[in-house]
């Protein structure tokens, strides 16, 4: 049970809640970094992060229901909903997505899938690891003849949003029948709570395929797949091939620096690269709490690079990092309408 015991020492750093606890919920993709992030930021400080790893779509309502100070989505909210719900939106930190197996003789990298091929097995079109598309991608693989379990998310996640998005740029069968969203009616597969519930499904289950974030298929020691990416070339998942598809991001293109990762072109990109965002209200009711939110997010752009590289993550570029920072001091205040966060 390599999953339970890894997720038990990450949930460490949530304790009960204190009185100076900064608490926030969501997204289970960046929870280990976010773990690691808020074990040194309260040995520095004495500031502890209670923060509920529930899934994109729960840290959204907490966050609009204001019954956390921040919430966290692998799913930007689109211009027109930040607007309408006064919240403020900007990304955390990158990362990526990746396949991972439960097959008996294949080792992490050792097969290589495509977003066509990966999207025709979760629509259950390809059943079986022997089939001639799988083969077709790996030659020299000794395929068993085995049925083919998908498991998926069963909670609103961004990354079955980022997911899926792949998917329907790389098949547009599934952008038509399936979709992408962060919670879909999947055609086959059983679902699972988190990262965490389909780690450990997949890690159960004989001839399984799912999607996780890659720190939790690192940690596990997880089988993941090698992809194909929009250039043709044969890419692993690491923290250099997610800072190259996430090189040439224009992230003030989009409102709360909104830009989808998935699908970039270059030949060392990872196809499956995210960002996770955080999102606080912009005139919140506890600007105390938010003011200290923003101090852990500062002081998490400032130190907290190691520790992201260390979990093949990838820190956001010093540019978008300033013009985050700028955007708290102008646009997040109290009722008094001073900022919440000062850079001094």
């Amino acid at each position: 049970m390599a999953v339970a015991v890894a997720m038990a020492s990450a949930a460490a750093f949530v304790p009960a809640a204190h009185a100076a606890d900064i608490s926030g919920a969501g997204a289970t993709f960046p929870y280990p970094i976010y773990a690691k992030w808020a074990d040194s930021y309260k040995k520095e400080t004495g500031n502890g992060l209670n923060y509920q790893s529930i899934g994109s779509g729960g840290g959204v309502k907490q966050i609009k229901a204001k019954t956390v100070t921040f919430g966290a989505s692998d799913a930007p909210l689109k211009g027109e909903d930040l607007e309408a719900s006064g919240l403020a939106q900007f990304p955390m930190v990158m990362g990526g997505i990746v396949p991972v197996v439960n097959l008996e003789g294949i080792k992490p990298g050792e097969l290589v899938l495509d977003g066509k091929t990966l999207a025709d097995i979760f629509q259950g079109k390809v059943t079986s690891w022997d089939d001639e598309a799988i083969k077709k991608l790996n030659p020299s693989a000794k395929l068993p003849k085995k049925a083919i379990a998908v498991v998926h998310r069963s909670d609103g996640s961004g990354t079955t949003y980022n997911f899926s998005y792949y998917l329907g740029e790389t098949s547009p069968e599934w952008k038509e029948k399936v979709g992408v969203n962060s919670a879909l009616e999947w055609p086959v597969g059983i679902g699972a709570k988190g990262n965490e519930g389909v780690a450990n499904n997949v890690t159960q289950a004989d001839g399984a395929i799912g999607y996780v974030e890659y720190a939790y298929a690192k940690q596990n020691k997880m089988t993941y797949a090698d992809m194909i990416n929009k250039d043709g070339k044969t890419v692993e998942p690491t923290g250099k091939s997610f800072a190259a598809a996430a090189e040439n991001a224009k992230w003030d293109s989009q409102p709360g620096y909104g830009v989808i990762l998935a699908n970039q072109p270059g030949a060392e990109s990872w196809p499956m690269t995210a960002a996770t965002w955080i999102l606080v209200h912009k005139k919140p009711e506890d600007a105390a709490a938010t003011g200290e939110a923003l101090k852990f997010f500062a002081w998490s752009y400032k130190n907290g690079g190691k520790a992201a590289a260390e979990l093949d993550y990838v820190p956001m570029p010093e540019a978008v990092v300033k013009s985050v920072e700028a955007m708290w001091a102008k646009d997040i205040v109290g009722k008094d309408g001073k900022p919440v966060w000062a850079s001094k």
